[in-house]
């Protein structure tokens, strides 16, 4: 049990932390903020629990790592269903956190961190924007995190680099898509904001894991180093 609750845990932090960030103090400390605020959280829990799990953390990183070769698919199924628990409990906490607020909090108008496109929603960006975005960035997040934890790359590093690489991602992404590039991020959140999120959810399944699919698919080639 040591894995599942490692990647439990670890999704947890990332949505209580990442997303609370956007609905808490997003006011006060803006894009830049919220995009430290999941980047340092993944950092943290990269350290805190990389030697249990590896700190997935994230349905797309673990396909990812099947497809590169590097884990079983079997192997994968305990980690995202603990992936998936963690975002829901993680998003339950914040949203009975920021429901206690005084004069209240509508969720349903404001918001609970979910991700989403179209009119309405951040920049307004269309759908095909949206899924664009989300497969590329998953795609290059993957490949850093693929190159990362290579056998020839320095371990102690690997954690900076990857949370680093989600700050970058959000600094560009937020307005298109709040970001994902993580299936169970988006799907904790969604089930307490509403009909809009749930129904756009489809989205921040599939074109991450997409993503991550083909950056495990070119390291399994070995075309950015060999296969581990």
């Amino acid at each position: 049990m040591r894995i599942p609750a490692a990647e439990f845990i670890g999704t947890f932090t990332l949505v209580f932390f990442g997303c609370g960030a956007a609905v808490i103090a997003g006011a006060d400390i803006g894009l830049t903020g919220i995009s430290f605020a999941f980047g340092l959280a993944l950092i943290g829990m990269a350290y805190g629990i990389g030697s249990v799990s590896g700190c997935h953390i994230n349905p797309a990183v673990t396909l990812g790592v099947v497809a590169a070769g590097r884990m079983h698919a079997t192997e994968a199924i305990p980690y995202i269903i603990a992936q998936v628990a963690g975002a829901i409990v993680g998003a339950l906490v914040l949203y009975i956190i920021v429901t206690g607020k005084g004069g209240g909090y509508d969720v349903s108008a404001t918001g609970l961190g979910q991700n989403g496109w179209g009119a309405g929603y951040l920049g307004e960006y269309n759908m095909a924007s949206a899924f664009l975005f989300e497969f590329v960035a998953t795609f290059l997040f993957v490949t850093v995190i693929l190159g990362a934890t290579a056998k020839d790359a320095p371990a102690a590093m690997a954690g900076l680099a990857i949370g680093l690489a989600l700050v970058v991602i959000h600094l560009v992404g937020i307005n298109i898509t709040g970001v994902s590039v993580n299936p169970a991020r988006s799907f904790g959140p969604a089930l307490f904001a509403g009909e809009t999120a749930l129904g756009q959810l489809w989205l921040f399944i599939l074109a991450p894991i997409l993503g991550a699919l083909a950056s495990g698919a070119v390291f399994r080639a070995g075309l950015l180093g060999d296969r581990q």
